[in-house]
């Protein structure tokens, strides 16, 4: 890391700005010389010079890179500096070569911009089809063996004898294999809907409050504080569920004459969702500030009252946005992990008591893959298999509250 940096601020950088103030200057003496205006402004042939010295050298410099790195074959570091040097010094000979009144510099620039934005946007778009597809071809290892409608509807989980037919040993007296992923799923949905039980109504309240009541000195002490929450490690907040929570909830479901594991679901869930109030709370009051301050003077100037014109007109109004922000908050409670060991355990149980031990879908999946296991055994492909439904879950979700906020958003935008 430290030789790139070196590599970049010694040898790119001055480079670059010897390009930029040789292309600069060979324009503004054209013009002199010619007594012309050129198409574009000197700076755009100097930004035209540091585009074909730098762009094609660094390219090579990264395809020699990632050769040496597959270790097809490593490139001597002097033949990779001599290369890339070469093509720097052509490079910068042909763009000057090329300086000329007529020359589009500007347009060449806006058109590098344009292909460097759709190279940055599809190096996301890539990357997701790359974990789709990964996802996909491993889990189909795992549906190959285990049946797709016995997985996604099956009440049991119990994977224990699958490392027998993994490690080449005779199962047949063996007890078989379970993978019935319900109740881990509806572990999941309940410490999930715990969780956001707790963190929408503080985190929208908290926003409200922010955004329409409080003064601005209370506001920048108030925020802060909340996003502060954010940013604590999950590890604290697993600590805290164990130690100080948990046992909390245990004396009081004994008081009240229920019965309550140490390891519940019910913790999880209430820890969780104090983790996540910022997610609710910070978007909201964004998004709720940037509704333009004409609806709001427009509804007071009707006689509705503060209260009033947040529920009938900048709720409605900042609906999408608020709903983003419970998506972010479900996706961070639904892949939360640590917590859930810590608190619930990992005992997959089917149960609507959330004073149970349950567990949910990214544990297992940790569970799965960090055993003793083989990579090909049964037990190591569920966990891709989890990956594979809990995947299909989160899109159809992400579709639902697509449709939801293009209708508030054809209603109030």
């Amino acid at each position: 890391m430290l030789k790139i940096l070196l590599y970049f601020l010694i040898g790119v950088l001055p480079l670059c700005y010897a390009a930029f103030y040789i292309g600069r200057k060979k324009a503004r003496t054209g013009e002199l010389e010619s007594g012309e205006r050129f198409h574009s402004r000197p700076a755009h042939y100097g930004w035209y010079s540091v585009i074909w010295m730098a762009v094609p050298s660094l390219v090579i410099s990264f395809a020699f890179t990632i050769i040496g790195s597959t270790k097809i074959f490593k490139v001597p570091f002097t033949m990779h500096l001599t290369t890339i040097l070469l093509i720097a010094a052509f490079g910068l000979w042909y763009s000057q070569k090329k300086i000329a009144k007529n020359l589009k510099a500007r347009n060449f620039i806006e058109k590098t911009i344009k292909v460097t934005l759709i190279a940055a946007s599809l190096v996301s778009i890539l990357t997701t089809i790359g974990i789709v597809f990964s996802i996909l071809f491993e889990s189909m290892k795992f549906f190959s063996q285990v049946s797709f409608w016995n997985f996604i509807t099956g009440t049991e989980w119990d994977p224990d004898t699958a490392f027998l037919q993994g490690a080449g040993r005779d199962a047949a007296h063996a007890a078989e294999a379970k993978f019935g992923s319900v109740p881990i799923f509806a572990g999941t949905l309940m410490i999930t809907l715990i969780a956001l039980a707790v963190a929408v109504p503080i985190g929208l309240f908290s926003a409200i409050f922010m955004s329409e009541y409080a003064s601005s000195r209370v506001r920048g002490w108030v925020k802060p504080v909340l996003e502060i929450l954010a940013g604590i490690p999950s590890v604290v907040y697993g600590f805290f569920a164990a130690i100080t929570v948990s046992p909390l909830i245990v004396h009081a479901a004994n008081f009240f004459g229920l019965q309550a594991d140490y390891t519940n679901a019910l913790t999880p869930g209430l820890v969780m969702g104090i983790m996540i109030i910022p997610f609710v709370s910070s978007l909201s009051d964004d998004v709720i500030n940037a509704i333009p301050q004409n609806m709001r003077e427009g509804s007071l100037a009707l006689g509705m009252t503060r209260s009033e014109t947040m529920k009938h007109v900048l709720l409605p109004a900042a609906m999408p946005g608020i709903i983003s922000s419970v998506l972010l908050a479900f996706s961070r409670a639904i892949g939360e992990t640590m917590i859930v060991v810590m608190a619930a355990g990992l005992q997959p149980k089917l149960s609507a008591n959330p004073l149970d031990g349950m567990t949910t879908v990214t544990v297992k999946i940790v569970d799965a893959l960090t055993g003793d296991q083989s990579f090909d055994s049964l037990e190591t492909l569920s966990a891709f298999g989890l990956s594979f439904v809990l995947l299909i879950i989160t899109l159809i979700l992400n579709i639902v509250s697509s449709v939801i906020i293009r209708k508030f958003r054809k209603q109030y935008v």
